[in-house]
């Protein structure tokens, strides 16, 4: 059966139309897994979520460019103590930042071993960069 100009201009707009359906729908999908890994990393792995804690150490690098704020963090009576660092940045006003988060831990041990170089509780850090969480481990 042959098809007259307007059946096939028709059956390309069909296709054309399908085409653009599935991409829109393939759009707001990838979307949408976005938006739940997001979620998840936001809810459960986003160093900048954890728990304050109690101040039980602190230690300035030797040059005096970085400070180490050591925090002990209970969970309460179902979780063990775990140990967060933040960073703080002296010489300029840069945001502190968590580097340092482990769990079943209740001391800080902070060396440096040079000025942009810090152990604690034996885990070695290059900073700023550099961080330590044990749920990424």
């Amino acid at each position: 059966m042959a098809h007259s100009i307007d059946d096939k201009s028709i059956i390309l707009e069909i296709q054309r139309t399908k085409k653009n359906v599935f991409k829109f729908l393939l759009s707001i999908g990838l979307l949408f897994i976005g938006l739940i890994g997001y979620g998840i990393y936001w809810a459960f792995f986003d160093m900048n979520r954890l728990p304050t804690g109690d101040l039980i150490g602190q230690s300035t690098s030797p040059n005096g460019k970085y400070t180490i704020n050591a925090y002990l963090s209970s969970g309460g009576a179902t979780t063990d103590f775990s140990v967060r660092a933040e960073l703080i940045f002296n010489k300029n006003s840069k945001k502190k930042k968590n580097i340092y988060w482990n769990y079943r831990e209740e001391n800080a041990y902070i060396v440096w071993i040079d000025n942009d170089t810090v152990r604690i509780n034996g885990h070695d850090l290059k900073l700023p960069n550099e961080k330590y969480d044990f749920r990424n481990e």
